[in-house]
């Protein structure tokens, strides 16, 4: 800049980033184009070295964008502007609040809400293998009474039954021999005031139970509320059958899942001809079977004074 030189003429220094890369435009002052967006004749133009911008030309694929960039630039110079800022606006934005992981969030939810729908109520695990709780490579080594108790403790912690069925006793054969060509029951379950039925259903070594109204009032899609998982994995190499449980807890509680088990020991697992044969007749012959026949057997067997005790 100079003062008071050349007929007071001041040099006013301007530059024109948005309409001219790298150019450094020199006016006079009082004078203004008649045209707008002419640059007049007494403009003088110098090339001049350009300030970097890191930011963009530091990007590893700047240079093979470069002249789309620069076509950019010259010819939409506001839509140039309003894209570099909102990347610096998206760069400062926290990861944690980045439209990105709020659509890795929703995606994750969806997939869940989706499992659930599949599920049936979306408390139960789908495919729940023994693999999934035990690994099942470490415990090669083991005895049968080893692995029992570790089933046995990992368990005592946790708000659901368990148990664990030697194969010496050969229970577990007759349940499921049983169980192929009588898949399905109805037990009854004592409340302060009368009973409420659950029916349940064999599904190769898992047995569901859901509640009479519920298969009143929605058929076969009735949402389990109680799953029984048997393990036979382990009953060649170690002499075991391993049993869990999944519960709605909305609908089902520990105690009452215990008293369901109970119940199929009871009439599955019975050497009494008499109590089984209401399984036979619930399965091959549904016109003669009798809810009231269910109830006198819990009560001639002991169990029911254990199973209202505790509700």
């Amino acid at each position: 800049m100079c003062d008071n030189d050349e007929g007071n003429m001041a040099a006013a220094m301007v530059q024109m980033s948005c309409l001219y890369r790298g150019m450094l435009a020199v006016r006079a002052t009082g004078i203004r184009p008649l045209i707008p967006g002419l640059v007049p004749s007494h403009f003088r133009a110098f090339s001049v070295k350009k300030e970097k911008e890191p930011e963009l030309e530091d990007n590893p694929y700047y240079n093979k964008y470069q002249e789309k960039i620069k076509k950019l630039r010259n010819a939409n110079p506001q839509e140039f502007n309003a894209r570099l800022e909102k990347r610096i606006e998206v760069k400062r934005e926290p990861l944690g609040h980045s439209k990105q992981a709020e659509f890795v969030k929703v995606m994750e939810q969806e997939l869940e809400k989706r499992d659930k729908q599949a599920d049936g109520s979306g408390r139960f695990t789908k495919d729940k293998t023994l693999g999934s709780i035990l690994n099942l490579d470490l415990i090669q080594d083991n005895s049968g009474e080893e692995i029992a108790e570790l089933w046995m403790q990992y368990y005592a912690t946790k708000d659901t039954i368990s148990a664990v069925i030697p194969v010496s006793l050969l229970y577990h054969f007759l349940i499921f021999n049983r169980a192929k060509s009588n898949p399905a029951f109805l037990y009854a379950l004592p409340q302060k005031e009368g009973y409420e039925f659950f029916l349940g259903q064999w599904s190769d070594h898992e047995l569901h139970f859901t509640s009479l109204i519920n298969v009143q009032t929605m058929g076969e899609h009735a949402p389990s509320q109680l799953i029984l998982y048997h393990y036979s994995d382990l009953q060649k190499d170690k002499g075991v059958v391993l049993m869990t449980a999944e519960m709605d807890p909305k609908f089902m509680t520990v105690h009452l899942a215990q008293c369901l088990a109970n119940q199929v020991q009871l009439f599955y697992g019975t050497q009494r001809q008499e109590t089984f044969r209401l399984v036979e007749t619930f399965n091959h012959k549904p016109a003669d079977f009798k809810h009231t026949a269910v109830i006198a057997e819990l009560e001639q067997s002991g169990i029911n004074p254990a199973l209202t005790s505790g509700n």
